[in-house]
């Protein structure tokens, strides 16, 4: 018999709500890549397909011995949410400066687009969650989402404000919006002289000039 020994890093965590639970690993699954992700709560197939996106090794609802390689994500989960708070805070307070700007049959979103899920738009739209691949979004007017995008956006605005991964396929005025421009970060998109101008948004960079 040949047995072989590993030494795995182990972070534990409570599921309750899977928007929470998807928003957190958006923002930390680079911090948890190399753990093993064990999960107590109700699994479901949308959190394994996320996961499995993600490339993040997990296991529902067993229980392992406690040893020094293993950690509760409850701490990074309170940090993360008063970090979140303060986010959240700051973008309330920009977004009630683009009042002026988002008046074309505004709309407001705060739900989830899920994969195969087509939104087809008339004016301008504020959403605020997450575009999961699969998803599309068409639409006419002004764009800002505040949560990542993973799926198609189509967008003939005169500007959107967005975070992409990756996996997201973004056209703005029918041109194709590449992906080493976006880079994972905050991006103003805007058409300006019949030229699409990127700036990037850092956090100390108000969300409209």
């Amino acid at each position: 018999m040949r047995t072989r020994q590993y030494s795995v890093k182990v972070c534990e965590m409570t599921l309750t709500n899977e928007n929470e639970f998807i928003s957190f690993f958006d923002i930390n699954h680079e911090l948890f890549k190399d753990y093993l992700i064990v999960i107590n709560g109700k699994s479901s197939q949308m959190i394994q397909d996320y996961l499995n996106e993600k490339d993040i090794k997990y296991l529902f609802n067993v229980n392992l011995p406690k040893s020094q390689g293993r950690i509760t994500a409850e701490k990074v989960i309170q940090e993360q949410q008063e970090i979140h708070e303060i986010k959240q805070k700051k973008i309330t307070e920009e977004l009630s400066k683009l009042s002026n700007r988002l008046q074309n049959n505004l709309k407001v979103r705060d739900t989830l687009v899920r994969s195969g899920q087509e939104l087809n738009i008339k004016g301008d739209l504020l959403l605020l969650n997450r575009v999961n691949s699969g998803a599309t979004i068409n639409i006419d007017g002004n764009l800002i989402i505040t949560q990542i995008v993973d799926g198609l956006i189509k967008c003939n605005g005169n500007f959107m404000i967005i975070k992409t991964s990756s996996k997201a396929n973004i056209l703005f005025h029918n041109q194709e919006i590449e992906y080493e421009s976006l880079m994972d970060r905050l991006n103003k998109i805007e058409y300006i002289d019949n030229k699409i101008v990127i700036t990037p948004i850092s956090k100390e960079t108000n969300w409209v000039s």
